[in-house]
């Protein structure tokens, strides 16, 4: 009995283009799928895989792929492009306007109850948190914006309970909150921890990203995932939320403080 269509894997109709691109630099170069298997060292059935759209190679596959068949950067390009069609599919609906405007922000507010503020997550904080290396990876092209000059303004309130919640091992979280003392030092960045407490208004994570012409985007965390909106009534209660976070958390230099005792109490 031959599988129903339901039964049948799905095809990413983006991972199938992109393996046409490499079928079709391999019969220009007049090789089948045996024979390009053996110049870059992989069994046969992977490159059918990646040609039939069933599996995503890695970059630097994608760069023998493009050297041995002389493709002039094309193969590489292609893989890229495929990224970041992957990257737009891959963040909820819901949060699909907001990394842009995180990107080409001059200012960030945030407020965080729950996890570390993703652009201060490190690398082995935020694999324990993401599905996969590609999750991770885009997470860590995020953190980019934190070296461009000029940076943008930076302003991060974080819950308490977080320096406490353990994500993946002691050593992890270690690592994590040394990394907030060393971020908290740069220019433009203030950061600072909110002593568990009641705080009017206070229902949830948000992020609110502004841009140099002042437009505003706002990413509100909710129980279903949450929401991006450009709502000003909602933008003005955000800001009068993050006025209240600012002026009783912990100053920048206690927070230092504090999280460097947390460390020796809780993480060494």
């Amino acid at each position: 009995m031959s599988p129903s269509s339901s039964d049948r894997p799905k095809i990413d109709p983006e991972l199938l283009g992109f393996g046409s691109e490499i079928k079709r630099f391999r019969e220009a170069a007049n090789l089948n799928q045996e024979e390009l298997a053996k110049r870059v060292n992989v069994a046969r059935s992977y490159i059918s895989h990646v040609e039939c759209g069933r599996t995503r190679c890695r970059r630097d596959f994608a760069a023998r792929l493009d050297e041995v068949l002389d493709a002039d950067n094309a193969i590489v390009e292609a893989w890229d492009v495929l990224l970041e069609k992957i990257k737009v599919v891959r963040y909820p609906t819901h949060f699909v306007s907001f990394p842009k405007a995180e990107a080409t922000a001059d200012q960030l507010r945030v407020y965080e109850s729950h996890l570390v503020y993703g652009l201060f997550q490190t690398e082995a904080y935020a694999r324990v948190l993401l599905v996969d290396d590609d999750a991770v990876a885009t997470r860590m092209r995020r953190q980019e914006l934190l070296n461009r000059h000029p940076r943008p303004m930076i302003s991060v309130v974080m819950e308490e309970s977080i320096l406490y919640r353990e994500v993946g091992s002691k050593e992890i979280m270690r690592e994590q909150l040394k990394s907030l003392i060393e971020v908290s030092r740069r220019e433009e960045i203030y950061l600072q921890v909110a002593r568990t407490a009641y705080y009017r208004g206070v229902r949830s994570s948000f992020h609110v990203a502004t841009q140099a012409d002042r437009n505003e985007v706002a990413y509100i965390v909710k129980a279903n995932g949450g929401e991006t909106t450009r709502d000003p009534y909602e933008l003005g209660k955000l800001g009068k939320v993050m006025n209240t976070l600012n002026t009783r958390a912990l100053n920048t230099a206690d927070t230092r403080t504090f999280i460097g005792r947390v460390i020796e109490d809780r993480w060494t």
